[in-house]
Parts: structure tokens; sequence; C-alpha cells
């Protein structure tokens, strides 16, 4: 929840202009507004080859849900993908396992991409907890999947002690939750395990992706603070390609 429409759309044109074709064909670069600037960062967008996605969405398609917003409408704005389950939605608004796995199904349905965020909290991996805590947390949304929603996904691993504090994970860590992920979705099924990207979201910046993304299980970032400044964001997309 940061900026204003200029601010957004400068931001948007900063990213486009710094991405060349080069950077385009090697990795997939998105970018996610608030509401209400999805229509101006579309305009902006257009005809870049940079998608367009959503942060939150509700699990509704329609009704009486005064401030909610539903997949068809992101679709309509030209939307390509929505954040699902990220840490601050899970924490600051008690959002379940189970209203985000209606999430991620309704968001399918739509022919949208969900971006599904799993993290542990620093307790949890103090006590040993994160592979316990990310595969609850990944299960309760791939059992919506079946034959009729099997469209792409994105997963993010975002440890939620890693965000917005400074601090980030080693590249060590990073790589053995995502190996841990990948492991859990080729329990369900191997060719999803082999083309759903995982990203790393905690604290990335242009002087640690590229160890961050090193790792083989480690497809790319899902970028907070970092993606409010066009040349930082541009730095994490090159990392990306290079490991790509």
């Amino acid at each position: 929840m940061n900026g204003s429409a200029e601010s957004a759309v400068q931001l948007s044109r900063a990213i486009v202009a710094g991405a060349d074709e080069a950077l385009l064909t090697g990795v997939d670069v998105a970018v996610c507004p608030s509401f209400v600037f999805l229509s101006a960062v579309g305009e902006a967008l257009q005809g870049a080859g940079v998608a367009l996605g959503a942060q939150p969405v509700s699990e509704h398609g329609s009704g009486a849900f005064t401030g909610e917003v539903a997949p068809s409408m992101l679709k309509d704005l030209g939307c390509a993908y929505v954040i699902v389950g990220h840490s601050e939605r899970r924490g600051l608004y008690a959002e379940g396992d189970a209203q985000i796995a209606s999430k991620f199904e309704a968001v399918l349905k739509m022919d949208l991409t969900p971006i599904l965020c799993v993290g542990e909290q620093l307790h949890e991996r103090e006590s040993g907890l994160t592979e316990q805590v990310v595969g609850r947390q990944l299960d309760a949304a791939l059992e919506t999947l079946d034959a009729g929603n099997l469209g792409p996904i994105v997963v993010a691993y975002e440890p939620v002690w890693a965000i917005g504090t400074g601090k980030t994970a080693t590249p060590d860590q990073a790589e053995g939750v995502h190996r841990f992920i990948r492991g859990r979705l080729g329990e369900r099924d191997g060719d999803l395990a082999e083309r759903t990207p995982v990203l790393y979201g905690g604290s990335v910046k242009g002087e640690n992706a590229a160890g961050l993304f090193a790792g083989p299980n480690v497809d790319g970032g899902l970028i907070g603070g970092a993606a409010l400044d066009a040349q930082e964001f541009l730095t994490i997309c090159r990392a990306a390609a290079d490991s790509a």
C-alpha cells in the first residue's frame, strides 16, 4: 500500500523502459499494484511484455460482499496473476488456509495464475516446524486441484521473519525449503512439480538476488520493497535471467 496513481505509472514506465528484449525473453516479469491503480498501470504496461497482476482477491464470484473484488473483475482489467495467501493477508487479516484455498481455486477457475504464498514465522523455524507449516499451507491449496482447474500456478516461499525486517534467508536455507516445496508438488503430480515456478520472497535486493537465485530450485523472486525502485527491481530481474 504505497504511492499514488502518478508514481505507480511512472514506476511501471521506468520498468518497461529498462526491460530490454534480452531480459524479457529470459524471465517472466509481472507487477502487482493496488486495486485502484490497476487500470492506469495496465495501460502503462500494454504491449511491453510485462504482465499485470493483483495483490488480493475475493474467493466469491459475485454478490453482497461490499469492498471485495472478484476474479472476473481482475480478468476484465487484463490481469494475468493474482497473489494469494501473502503473509500479511494471513497475519493482519486472519486469512486462514481454508479461505486461501478457496481464493486459489477461484483464481484458477477464472484462468488466472495464482501466486500462492507460503512461509513460516520465526518461532516456527526455531522450533523446527518450517516444513510442517509450509507443507500444511501448500497442501490446503493443492487439494482444490482437479482435472478441471489444472492451470498454471506459481508458489512463493516467503519466510515471515525475513519480510521487511532486513533479514534474509541464506541461499542454503532458501534452497532447502524450495527443494521441499518441489518435492511436495511432485508427490501430487510430477509434471506439476516440473512446470511450477517456485519463487523466493523475503528482503530480496539487487545485491543478494544472484546468490539466492543460484539454488537449482529457486526460480525467481516475489519482490516487495525493492520493487518500489525501478532500477533495483530491474537488477533483480536480470539476476533471475542470468540464473535461468
